[in-house]
This record gives structure tokens, sequence and C-alpha cells, in this order.
């Protein structure tokens, strides 16, 4: 993994394990109890910058089809400087990072990191980890019905308060060449990169409808994530 105050330390051993890259394997079977309904949500956060995050977005992409998931790919912003600046960053999505780590209690960001439900955190760049914590994981559960169509999401009766996000992710897959920096001279691909982030309001145990605005590209997916706090666990997701 990468962190700023590691960067000169373990820079060049970082670069190494990048290049190798990991094979990935085959996804694990999911938890039993995650379904299209109860999803488990899984959030990259890594940065085309990072020499490190290529294995992590492989593992993301072979799960991105997954119904009974919910993988989204947040690009942060803080290794714009080094080198090469990442054409999906922007600052929400580190924001939305440090949030976790604090919800978290970690011991500051870096790249790649994978959070699983706003619960745990892992690397995810080894061979098979994000598949295996995925398995490990139970689909979200906690919170209310969920439903969305292309106006509006309605999220549904419950106890509690939470707050709810729209985030809306490109399923395609883009391949990004990239000219300098950590990664210069490779091209990357890209699977469900989050284009917008969005807080739509508070839900408070009642049920309640949410306006969606309008999407910022054409073929983007939809995502509602209801979450308690800030950067605190996911009590309820849906994607379309």
């Amino acid at each position: 993994m990468h962190s700023l105050s590691r960067l000169i330390v373990l820079g060049a051993s970082l670069a190494l394990s990048a290049c190798k890259g990991d094979p990935i394997a085959e996804p694990a079977k999911a938890a039993s109890a995650a379904s299209a309904n109860n999803p488990v949500v899984v959030e990259l956060f890594q940065s085309q910058g990072c020499s490190s995050c290529p294995p992590a977005n492989a593992a993301l992409n072979a799960i991105a089809h997954r119904r009974d998931v919910i993988a989204l790919s947040f690009a942060v912003t803080y290794w714009d400087q080094l080198g090469w600046k990442d054409r999906f960053a922007i600052p929400a999505f580190t924001q939305r990072q440090r949030d976790y780590d604090r919800g978290l209690r970690g011991g500051g960001v870096y790249t790649p990191q994978v959070v699983l439900n706003g619960s745990r955190a892992i690397v995810g760049n080894g061979k098979g980890e994000l598949a295996k914590a995925i398995s490990e994981t139970a689909g979200v559960s906690a919170g209310p019905e969920i439903s969305i169509n292309e106006k509006s999401a309605i999220i549904g009766k419950g106890s509690g308060k939470a707050t709810a996000w729209l985030v809306r992710f490109d399923p395609k897959v883009r391949d990004v060449a990239i000219r300098s920096g950590e990664n210069g001279g490779r091209k990357l691909p890209h699977r469900n990169i989050v284009r917008q982030l969005v807080r739509l309001g508070y839900w408070k145990g009642k049920s309640v409808s949410f306006t969606l605005p309008a999407a910022s590209e054409a073929g983007l997916r939809t995502a509602i994530l209801l979450q308690s706090g800030t950067g605190g666990p996911i009590l309820a997701a849906k994607a379309d």
C-alpha cells in the first residue's frame, strides 16, 4: 500500500510489487446473506499515479459484474502532484476516504485501500485478498428497503437515522494510457469508476423520497448508499 508519509522509504519496494502484478483468483463464493437486495458494498480508493494500485484495480474489475456486490472505484487526488494527474480524481473522493480513516480509526489514508460495507478496511492488492474478504462479509441488511427509478430514490421505513448518498459510476471498461509518474508507459483498465458523489439528504426512520440530479454523462449506473454518520457503516444499499 502507499501512504504519503511512507513514500520515500517504501516507494521502491512498492513499485517492484506493482510491476509484478498479482494474478487474480476466481471470485470466492459470496457470503450467503449477500444478494442484489442486500449486497456487499466494496469501495476501492486508488490512483493512476500509485504503482501498487494496478493489482487492486484488477481485483475490483474481476468482481464488478456481480449482482451481490456493489463495486465502486474512487480515484483520489493526493497522488496528482507526483508526476501524473488522475483524470477521474476529485477532492470529494479523497474526503470520503479521509472520513473512513477517522471512522475506522486508521493511521492515515493510503492507496490502494478497500472498504467493505463502511466497516472494514483491507489493502486489496494481494492474490485473492478481495475475493476472500467479500466471501467473509455478509450483505448490508441493517437498514430499510431502497427503490430507485430514473428520477428518484425512495427509502422505506425503519429505525435510526442515516445519510443518503447518490453514487453514479461507469460500468464500462476504461483503458487509460499513463504517460508519466510511477505507472508511466502502462495502459490501465478501470471498471465502475465513480463519476458523481452527491449527498441527497438525511433519513430519520420515516419513508422519504429524494429527487435525483441529472447524470453528469450518459451510460452511468446509479447506486444509493444509506450510511451511518460520517464515514460510518453502510446500513442499506441498492444499485440499478
